[in-house]
């Protein structure tokens, strides 16, 4: 009887993927806040030159209006979002450098340690325990609706790395803030500083990037309501315009990824999801 649970457990897991290695995934299974999708499906390719970006977005000094707030309620520094590189033809993108605020907007609003969750995000309910997204202003957002229409690709480069994701909402506390970020995007950047909603990275050392132009929109097919059902897609879109911003920035990408990268290579994503679902169907799902 065991034998045969288990493989009832392995059969329900791989229901959920089907044919298409788990690109519409039953991504409900990954909202734990101990347990959200892997870095791999969202970091950066090696190849790309990390350090060459973030010091370009450290020099950025293009001021579009409304964009200087403070980094949180009780600090007076603030962050400036920069437009140096909205008018790249390809790889188009506002930046800013910030510390990391968790936000648990949406599905988890009642995160530990949020105490002013709201039920939905800008444009939908994300999961924000399996939703690698950035926070941007309400004040910036409404006066950039156009180059920001919501669910665009985000780069997010911290403790030396890159990992990808969309930018999900806007912060409408007064006074509003920048550096703001996921639960996952958070745990995923900073995993050994035990950061949760009243629990912020504080070091002004993030940079975040936010792509602009029709490019750069996650298509419906890959995102829903509350989760990211395509993470190749992400990856596959991340890659392409972070190598068009290095290029206008004269930061040629390297020729192939390091093996101790920690990004899987594209189409790696779904074949993982598939090992984590299995073990998620064994370990969690009772007994049928």
């Amino acid at each position: 009887m065991k034998t045969k649970s288990t493989w009832c457990r392995l059969v329900l897991c791989f229901s959920l993927c089907g044919a298409s290695l788990c690109k519409t995934a039953d991504m409900s299974a990954f909202n734990r806040p101990d347990w959200g999708p892997p870095a791999k499906w969202f970091a950066a390719a090696a190849s790309q030159p990390v350090s060459a970006i973030q010091a370009a977005a450290a020099k950025a000094s293009v001021v579009p209006k409304g964009a200087t707030y403070p980094f949180s309620l009780e600090s007076t520094d603030k962050s400036t979002i920069h437009s140096d590189w909205a008018s790249f033809k390809e790889g188009a993108a506002l930046s800013w450098v910030a510390d990391m605020d968790v936000d648990c907007d949406g599905v988890n609003e009642k995160c530990e340690g949020n105490q002013d969750g709201q039920p939905q995000t800008n444009w939908g309910h994300l999961a924000a325990y399996a939703v690698p997204y950035i926070v941007i202003p309400d004040r910036f957002l409404t006066s950039n609706k156009e180059i920001l229409p919501g669910n665009n690709v985000a780069a997010v480069i911290c403790n030396k790395k890159m990992y990808y994701g969309i930018l999900g909402d806007s912060n409408g506390d007064e006074p509003q803030i920048t550096g703001e970020a996921s639960w996952l995007m958070a745990k995923t950047c900073f995993p050994d500083e035990g950061l949760q909603g009243n629990k912020a990275h504080s070091a002004p050392d993030v940079t975040y990037i936010v792509f602009t132009g029709r490019g750069a929109i996650l298509p419906d097919d890959a995102i829903n309501e509350n989760y990211i059902t395509d993470f190749d897609t992400l990856r596959s879109m991340g890659d392409k315009l972070v190598k068009a911003l290095a290029s206008n920035l004269g930061s040629a990408s390297t020729p192939k990824d390091s093996p101790d990268s920690g990004a899987a290579s594209l189409g790696n994503g779904p074949k993982v999801m598939i090992v984590a679902l299995v073990i998620w169907a064994v370990a969690v799902v009772p007994i049928l």
